[in-house]
């Protein structure tokens, strides 16, 4: 059994839990459970460990994290043998991910040396002349990381980076199904110098722990990713606390006929299927103009039957499982109420236990749950438009607003949706080189609009979200 790391040691409570591979079923360890009354004790300790953080000199925490960076760097590969056995994620895009948290902690190690507030022009008061006036970016004490299955490492790498940059206690709490990356995680964090009383990592059910985190007064701050519907409760429970909420999404891919359509059929095919399309930015409307729809469908076509769909441990697998087979049934069950609504099966949709072949499906329309609600399956479906703005008012048609990708050689119609397309993160290009709704680079600002979230990841905006304001005036 794997232990669980809280007030200080690590511990084994509760019963032992079963982490499975998504592929096979076959198990592959086991970690204790967790209990509100672990939380408690957790807390005590973390709310002293958050004064030792934010005693520490920011080199020693930034310190702190490039020897983490340094440390997954000199083996990717294990770090992703350990996503892909208990995420399912192919071993390719699984050992991408340990390099992407390479830079992630990298990153935030940088964000740590360079924190810092700002002059206030105080003078420019009629009540402030002679006086200095300047902010100072303090700790917020104790952050609560609530992470997701689908980056068991780079997503918890952008949320206890960040808390540990900025001078914080870090209670990680990681997915149910996929703790083993976030348990090494935290390993190698006290390993590298990390205070033992300035970390919990607590395995367990998500529902009676999650509730016992945010409602507690001693958290002054949640990093949460996961569903709206978990978010909303997060809200509600939370009270005065800052909350940095990443959501869902159906993100739209806006295609003109001008675009380079067999450059961009590759590439949305990729994003529509990565990790089996468990990615919150993972495309699922594409929106064509009309007079290229029947080209680009065929495209797409082309491109679904290329990807191969089975063992993530198989370097040739494009396709790995979806997380339980639960999933894969209620994503086959959407795509069969969409053809029944009126929509065509183009190809995919074949499921077998936990897998399910890419699908493509023509004719989707509002009304329909795979083109309404997040789909976080390997599908995606077509729809047609006629103008600029028509385009513009089918992406937007949603309650989300995380990520979106408009492909056309015409800068001036970019510019233009650029305003006109509400989404946290747009990517415009011709379809060759690359972009897409799927395109982040870690450094980058991430977060959504309406139902898509609150507030903003990638480390430098993180570490803003986790430190609060001081204004300090001095009167001669």
């Amino acid at each position: 059994m794997q232990p669980l790391f809280s007030h200080g040691d690590w511990r084994t409570p509760g019963k032992p839990s079963e982490v499975t591979n998504p592929y096979d079923g076959a198990v592959i360890d086991t970690v204790p459970t967790a209990d509100a009354a672990e939380v408690d004790a957790a807390l005590a300790t973390l709310t002293d460990g958050a004064k030792a953080m934010r005693a520490m000199n920011p080199r020693d925490r930034a310190a702190i994290l490039f020897h983490a960076s340094d440390a997954i760097a000199a083996n990717p590969e294990e770090w992703g043998r350990r996503i892909c056995a208990e995420g399912g994620k192919p071993i390719g895009e699984a050992v991408g991910e340990a390099n992407r948290a390479v830079e992630t902690l990298r990153l935030s190690a940088i964000e740590a040396e360079r924190l810092g507030g700002e002059v206030v022009p105080i003078d420019a008061a009629p009540n402030g002349a002679g006086k200095l006036a300047f902010t100072r970016r303090v700790p917020c004490g104790v952050v609560a990381a609530i992470t997701p299955f689908n980056f068991p490492l780079n997503l918890v790498c952008h949320k206890v980076g960040p808390a540990i940059a900025a001078g914080n206690a870090v209670l990680l709490k990681p997915a149910g199904v996929t703790p083993l990356s976030a348990l090494a995680l935290t390993r190698l964090l006290l390993e590298c110098g990390l205070p033992e009383q300035a970390i919990t990592c607590l395995t367990g059910p998500g529902g009676e722990l999650g509730e016992a985190i945010c409602g507690d007064p001693r958290v002054r701050k949640i990093t949460f990713t996961g569903s709206d519907a978990v978010g909303a409760k997060i809200i509600a429970t939370a009270g005065v606390k800052k909350v940095t909420l990443e959501l869902g999404s159906n993100c739209p891919a806006v295609v003109f006929a001008d675009a380079d359509l067999p450059a961009t059929a590759s590439l949305l095919a990729k994003q529509a299927t990565a990790n089996a399309g468990q990615v919150c930015i993972s495309l699922q409307r594409v929106l064509v103009e009309r007079s290229a729809h029947a080209e680009f469908r065929d495209l797409l076509v082309e491109a679904f039957s290329q990807l191969k769909t089975g063992d993530p441990a198989d370097e040739a697998t494009d396709v790995g499982p979806l997380i339980r087979r639960s999933d894969a049934e209620r994503v086959e069950q959407w795509l069969n109420e969409a053809v029944e609504a009126g929509a065509t099966r183009v190809c995919g949709g074949e499921r077998d236990g936990s897998l399910l072949t890419p699908a493509l499906l023509d004719g989707v329309e509002p009304g329909m749950k795979a083109y309404d609600e997040e789909l976080f399956g390997p599908a995606c479906g077509l729809r047609s438009f006629e103008t600029e703005e028509e385009a513009a008012a089918m992406a937007n048609d949603t309650r989300y607003g995380l990520a979106a990708g408009v492909y056309t050689r015409d800068l001036s119609r970019m510019v233009r949706l650029s305003e006109s397309i509400d989404a946290g993160v747009l990517n415009f290009g011709p379809g060759s080189g690359g972009g897409g709704p799927q395109y982040r680079a870690d450094l980058m600002p991430y977060g959504g609009l309406g139902s898509s979230g609150l507030g903003k990841e990638g480390p430098r905006y993180a570490v803003e979200e986790m430190t609060e304001t001081k204004c300090v005036v001095i009167h001669p």
